[in-house]
């Protein structure tokens, strides 16, 4: 379409008030195409070029409104601008509804010329809003395609980032425990143990990521499940027999659920090592929502206290634990009225800066 020469499709079987329209509307600028009925004018159209028709409603053969429902059943079809000589109003009512863009009353002299090119320019622009309108939210969709599409590739590519990521931990703690199968010196087996146990806590977040739909989230009930299901098949006989786990169903983000692993392993390879220095006994990790809070704890019933500090220990654990712990802007403390050893984590679930935690404890 030319904003410059308009082309308007005239449509009226009178061909004198068609030369007068001519006429009237070639000196307002704009170029006049006339067909002398209904089939005439669908014709033109279909040859294309066309910016907006006047279609008379009386003339043999389609009538206008006849004319005007064809015309609309066209693809892109120009806006149509209804002219009658009927002074009934219910006629330009149906007009309107059947997708006229306007509507006029002619007269025999020409007089009505003025307003049909009011009409018309007001039915071009409406069409170029229309048109803008449409552009517009088409490329809104297409952009909100294009984000879907960007957005399930960077789904899949970070599926097979924590997928490799998972495995290659896998790998590594498969290594660290041949390495501590092989070992003879205890002190060795036990470092390479509890080093595989940390990147087995690891390597169990992208695990759930990989194979959850949810990317940003972990199941933390579920997470710590598998990590004591690995911590179980990777102790030696049956000093983990009597591990158990309690844990409300709650939702907490990757990088704090990878904390929460290191310090539940950590504090569970304490209790194997330290409560019970000659058989298994039980171990009970329990997580639990307090309002906007958790709590986790990991309890034992061996000696508590009043075990002697086992020389084998480097503090490296409660290094590990005071880390994690910082991480999670957790406090953490011993339970004094446990017979025990029973240690208690607090912390939100989500990150709040500001937050002061308190100093970590363990053997």
């Amino acid at each position: 379409m030319s904003p410059a020469t308009p082309t308007l499709l005239y449509i009226d079987d009178d061909a004198t008030l068609a030369r007068l329209v001519d006429r009237g509307l070639t000196r307002l600028g704009l170029q006049v195409v006339h067909a002398a009925s209904g089939e005439d004018g669908l014709n033109r159209l279909r040859e294309g070029g066309i910016d907006v028709v006047a279609l008379d409603q009386f003339m043999p053969g389609l009538d206008g409104l006849e004319t005007l429902a064809r015309i609309m059943a066209i693809p892109a079809a120009p806006p149509v601008v209804f002219v009658t000589a009927s002074q009934d109003s219910s006629i330009a009512v149906t007009a309107l509804k059947a997708g006229a863009a306007d509507y006029l009353v002619k007269d025999a002299r020409g007089d009505f010329i003025p307003l049909l090119h009011v009409a018309v320019d007001g039915a071009l622009r409406q069409a170029r809003l229309q048109k803008a309108r449409d552009e517009a939210e088409a490329e809104v969709h297409a952009s909100r395609d294009r984000y879907a599409a960007l957005a399930a590739e960077r789904e899949v590519l970070l599926r097979e980032v924590n997928h490799r990521v998972g495995n290659s931990l896998q790998i590594i703690a498969s290594l660290l425990h041949l390495q501590a199968n092989s070992s003879t010196q205890d002190d060795v087996k036990a470092a390479l143990t509890n080093a595989m146990g940390r990147v087995a806590a690891v390597a169990q977040v992208h695990r759930r990521l990989y194979t959850s739909h949810d990317l940003k989230s972990v199941l933390l009930n579920q997470y710590l499940d598998a990590l004591l299901d690995d911590l179980r098949r990777s102790a030696e006989g049956n000093r983990m027999s009597q591990l158990t786990l309690k844990a409300e169903p709650v939702e907490i983000d990757p990088d704090r659920a990878v904390a929460i692993g290191i310090i539940v392993n950590e504090l569970v390879m304490n209790a194997v090592k330290y409560a019970y220095p000659d058989c298994a006994g039980p171990i009970h990790v329990v997580l639990g929502v307090e309002g906007d809070d958790l709590s986790l704890s990991i309890s034992d019933d061996g000696v508590g206290l009043n075990g002697k500090n086992d020389p084998r220990s480097t503090g490296m654990g409660q290094r590990i634990v005071g880390a994690m712990a910082a991480k999670l802007e957790a406090s953490v403390e011993r339970d004094p009225n446990h017979s025990g050893t029973r240690i208690v984590l607090r912390f939100c679930r989500t990150k709040v800066p500001g937050a002061r935690p308190a100093g970590a404890v363990a053997k």
